[in-house]
């Protein structure tokens, strides 16, 4: 679902989502609804995480799975206070459902206990109308959907001679901590996710508590010290009827590809061997190799997934323990309401923040518009996508002397050897014409063919959009071309093809795909041009084009990176579809994404060309989330206390601003076309900048935020006190109100609406030894900036509150951007960005 392939397969991927089975033409139509009670939650009255809860309660309806509890966790104390937490808010959910029905049909899906009380109910809108009306219920949510939005990114990201060193090395790298992914499930026979690859043994996390569903698709034994818990949750998939459990898998076993994909990026173990068609392309590593995987699965390939069975996702997660979630999925729609942080995935991830957990979230491939953000609160981590400096390059050498660019992970022609090309439309044998199969020019079936013809030479192939929609195959063409006994296969671009890209793919014989149209277009006027015709039949007599293709399979490191790119979503993150709402910047920051190699699901079947590889090169913010779940895990491992808001706080003030080559950052504007099409990334389009794994592990100062933080920040937000009450079951009355978006201890400063001058504040605290700071700042155009103190000193543990005061010099409504830099004498560096959008001077 990351292949990017194109803005089309996008759009008929979200209408298929977003056109309901449950459209409201009358009452008795049923649909799913996520009920929130007023009475708190477990997980707000305490400290530490529920050790068990009741396995079974996030069972499909009707459908017993049997939970494994791995030996090795069987030693921890469950107290029976624990046992009883979950079956307790279970029975008072069942109480009131019966009290309101009174023996009208209704499916309870789940119960939610710890991070939200609550649960999914299926029921007509006149019941869901009772339900709001009682007073124990707080809100009523309509489900939505949801969609899921590496060999050499370590030695990029520094981390062999930096961040793992720091930690102790690659074998001991994120040891001790839990990473809980939401995700599409897990391939448990993969060796990214075995327990016995290193030589230092994986422990027992401490505080994890989580269980291995057992399934004929996920047997016993499948969770270990490395994997070590896995669910599946599909209870509002299944009440659409769109559920289909043996090809869907109802088990945490990962039939897509991208579940497995995203967790060997962040938690693979280290030195895997990555072999794709034949080919070795490097050893593999997670960020964090030696951290803990535990899976909770709640979208699928055929049709994603929906918040109901998200929601239940993270707050089993949440009661398991896990210390980070990363989450490479966002919402099929902006939310609806007062703000767009009020839905019930961000408030449940909320709690969970609350819980100490670190959430990371993906900020979408809907990119490069503004606005375009598919990651919301300030209590997320959300992160877009760049590329690295590791790219493949073959070309076409024609005989003609032009050399075309291309894609493909594949070998080359003979050296110094050219070969004959000839088009497949060219090559049709007698019982075939193009009248009778207008496809016939994607090499989809050999028996079309005259081999006499092909053999020995470079078949051109067509490549349309039925590649882009699955109906043909790479895959299928070349084997096609394989059993014409051709040398090698050219696929050229149809026009009617654009703005996508393509990902490398592997092939077992000499191939190359032309992505570019123009250069396609070249190549044709070669061949045509070269054709020799029988001026009375005019039958083609010579094939006169010929052609070399080189080889793609080795890798180059000189690229320019990083580049943010051209599909990753842009900031402001607006509270409604206003920009001057705007005072969340986003994404947080940026990381690896485009072209990333990590395991691979066996019999995944997202990407026809890695069926039945066991590693895949995926590109998409889905990517770039899971590296910084990785390096989340490493910070959390030196600094156990941290908050989350610390962690992402040395991860955002710790960013590079500068590529490989020491210039400023570019992102893509545009596809295709890309070089053509670029300007120095601001902070909506990279956030703090491109993640700088070393620099996170000794940020020096942090800035903080807590739980009561975000909850003055939501009741600040103008008319969402009622809002508040049904998500939290909290009144904004204790809370501090008049805190608004720029308010909040962050990282960065946000400004949607600069009326004359502004007051921001932030305090900082020191984490590492005696420092003296200098402060240095550059003000957003039409903006005048002062930062005082301008220099100040710390000792270890001390804190500073730093006053930023903005006005507005000139009107106007473009964004502009500055930046604050903290210089210490230790050689910390502390970098916060600055945008103001509307200037009112």
């Amino acid at each position: 679902m990351e292949n990017m392939h194109s803005h089309l397969v996008l759009l008929c991927f979200l209408g298929l989502l977003l056109i309901p089975s449950f459209c409201q033409s009358d009452d008795t139509t049923t649909a799913v609804y996520i009920v929130t009670l007023r009475q708190a939650p477990a997980s707000h009255h305490h400290h530490e995480f529920i050790t068990l809860g009741n396995n079974n309660r996030h069972g499909a309806p009707g459908r017993r799975t049997r939970v494994h509890k791995p030996s090795f966790f069987r030693h921890q104390n469950v107290t029976k206070t624990d046992r009883r937490h979950g079956s307790y808010f279970a029975r008072v959910h069942d109480s009131l459902l019966n009290k309101v029905f009174k023996g009208e049909k209704y499916l309870k899906l789940y119960s939610y206990h710890y991070l939200i009380n609550g649960f999914a109910v299926l029921v007509t809108q006149l019941q869901a109308d009772k339900l709001s009306r009682r007073r124990e219920v707080s809100n009523v949510a309509l489900d939505f959907s949801v969609r899921t939005a590496t060999t050499h990114t370590p030695k990029f990201l520094g981390l062999p001679q930096g961040a793992w060193l720091q930690n102790g090395g690659f074998e001991t790298a994120g040891e001790g901590i839990t990473i809980g992914f939401v995700d599409t499930g897990i391939d448990p026979t993969h060796p990214s996710f075995a327990d016995d690859k290193s030589e230092h043994p994986f422990p027992v996390p401490a505080h994890f508590s989580g269980a291995c569903e057992v399934t004929p698709d996920f047997p016993s034994g499948s969770c270990n010290r490395k994997l070590v818990g896995a669910r599946h949750f599909a209870a509002s998939a299944i009440t659409r009827g769109i559920f289909n459990s043996s090809q869907d898998y109802a088990s945490p076993f990962d039939g897509d590809g991208h579940g497995t994909h995203t967790a060997s990026v962040a938690a693979g173990n280290h030195g895997i061997p990555v072999v794709v068609a034949g080919q070795f392309f490097g050893n593999a590593s997670g960020m964090a190799p030696h951290s803990h995987i535990a899976i909770y699965k709640a979208l699928y390939k055929r049709f994603g997934g929906f918040a109901a069975d998200v929601v239940a996702a993270i707050d089993q997660a949440a009661q398991d323990g896990v210390d980070i979630i990363c989450l490479s999925i966002t919402s099929n729609r902006r939310p609806s309401g007062i703000a767009t942080f009020f839905n019930p995935i961000d408030m449940a991830l909320l709690s969970a923040v609350k819980a100490g957990i670190f959430v990371v979230q993906a900020a979408g491939n809907t990119g490069p518009s503004p606005m375009s953000m598919s990651s919301f609160s300030p209590w997320i981590f959300t992160v877009g996508a760049t590329t690295h400096d590791r790219v493949y390059r073959n070309s076409l050498c024609l005989g003609n002397n032009v050399t075309i660019p291309g894609v493909g992970l594949a070998p080359g022609t003979y050296e110094n050897t050219m070969f004959k090309l000839i088009h497949a439309r060219h090559a049709l044998n007698k019982n075939t014409t193009v009248a009778d199969d207008m496809y016939v020019g994607e090499c989809q079936d050999a028996s079309k063919f005259d081999q006499n013809l092909v053999q020995g030479n470079l078949l051109i192939c067509s490549y349309s959009v039925r590649f882009v929609l699955g109906i043909s195959t790479l895959k299928q063409a070349l084997e096609t071309a394989m059993n014409l006994s051709a040398v090698g296969v050219v696929f050229s671009m149809d026009p009617f093809v654009t703005d996508f890209q393509l990902n490398p793919v592997p092939m077992k014989m000499p191939g190359i795909i032309i992505p570019s149209a123009n250069d396609s277009k070249i190549l044709l006027q070669y061949y045509n041009s070269s054709l020799e015709m029988d001026g009375n039949s005019n039958k083609i007599v010579k094939f006169g084009a010929v052609a070399s293709i080189d080889g793609g399979l080795e890798a180059n490191y000189n690229n320019e990176a990083p580049k943010v790119m051209y599909y990753s979503a842009r900031g402001p993150d607006p509270e409604d579809s206003l920009p001057h709402e705007s005072d969340i910047m986003k994404p947080n920051l940026v990381a690896p994404g485009n072209f990333i190699w990590a395991a691979w699901s066996s019999i995944a079947t997202d990407s026809a060309e890695f069926l039945g590889e066991n590693f895949a090169m995926m590109s998409g913010t889905s990517m770039a989330a899971p590296h910084v779940a990785g390096l989340a895990a490493l910070i959390k491992q030196k600094f156990p206390n941290c908050s989350p808001a610390a962690i992402g706080s040395a991860l955002s003030t710790s960013a590079s601003l500068y590529d490989n080559n020491g210039r400023s950052i570019m992102a893509q504007r545009s596809y295709p076309s890309i070089d053509l099409n670029q300007s120095p990334a601001t902070p909506f389009d990279m956030g703090s900048g491109f993640v700088n794994a070393t620099a996170a592990l000794n940020p020096g100062l942090l800035f903080d935020s807590s739980y009561d933080d975000y909850m003055s920040f939501l009741c600040g937000i103008n008319g969402s006190t009622p809002t508040v009450l049904n998500y939290t079951g909290q009144n904004c009355w204790s809370y501090n109100s008049t805190i608004h978006g720029p308010d909040l201890n962050l990282p960065s400063i946000a400004i949607a609406r600069l009326n004359q001058s502004r007051l921001v504040q932030r305090t900082i605290q020191n984490i590492a030894g005696n420092e003296t700071f200098n402060v240095g700042w550059s003000a957003p155009y039409g903006t005048s900036m002062k930062v005082s103190p301008s220099h100040f000193s710390l000792a270890n543990g001390e804190k500073q509150v730093l006053s930023v005061i903005l006005n507005a010099i000139s009107n106007s409504s473009v964004a502009s951007f500055g930046r604050i830099g903290l210089y210490g004498n230790q050689g910390h560096v502390v970098n916060i960005p600055v945008s103001v959008i509307f200037k009112i001077s």
